[in-house]
């Protein structure tokens, strides 16, 4: 597998898994947006402020990580596309991506419903087919976080219905993604911080 290009930092800090050697190709074939995936991933600290205030339309996480893409030239996007059927055409829009930059597309799922990841992965398998992109990114939460959202007063708030790793993981397993290289990244209990 070639998470192992990762650096062992970062591996030791985040639960990762990949299918289709999205590692290899954001490495070799994208490697500016490899590294500013690697530094959004090494300045990374889930902080208690973020769990502990609740974050509207974004949370603290979600608006941390997006910043960090949208100052290096990242953009929210959306895709225009269409169906032809006998010379009639049907917009047949997407959702936005979180984060987009030259065929890579990251998505920020930190405490949504699950079903969004239902979204995301359809998103990717489309886009991919398509050609307009050639990996997927999710940046998840781990399970094991909800004992600090328990002890911060915060567990109803991340249920289990929510975005979690164990709720992606399935989905992704079963062909979710179909045939696009994904990388899934869970942020860990070994990444909180007290400020």
């Amino acid at each position: 597998m070639s998470v192992e290009l990762l650096p062992e930092g970062i591996r030791d800090l985040y639960e990762v898994h990949e299918w289709r050697h999205a590692c290899a190709i954001l490495k070799e074939d994208f490697p500016a947006e490899w590294c500013d995936l690697l530094d959004v991933l090494s300045d990374f600290r889930l902080r208690r402020s973020w769990i502990k205030n609740p974050g509207g339309r974004k949370s603290g996480v979600s608006g941390y990580i997006d910043d960090f893409f949208y100052k290096r030239g990242w953009v929210e996007k959306g895709f225009s596309t269409k169906t032809v059927v006998d010379e009639v055409v049907m917009d047949t829009p997407t959702h936005k991506v979180d984060c987009f930059r030259n065929k890579v597309a990251i998505e920020i799922e930190w405490n949504n419903k699950d079903p969004f990841y239902d979204r995301d992965l359809n998103n990717f398998r489309l886009l991919f087919d398509l050609k307009a992109i050639s990996v997927g990114v999710i940046i998840t939460r781990c399970d094991e976080l909800q004992e600090i959202f328990s002890v911060l007063g915060r567990g109803d708030s991340y249920g289990s219905s929510t975005t979690h790793m164990s709720k992606l993981l399935p989905r992704v397993e079963g062909g979710g993604g179909a045939g696009c290289p994904l990388l899934i990244i869970g942020i860990s209990k070994k990444l909180y911080i007290e400020d």
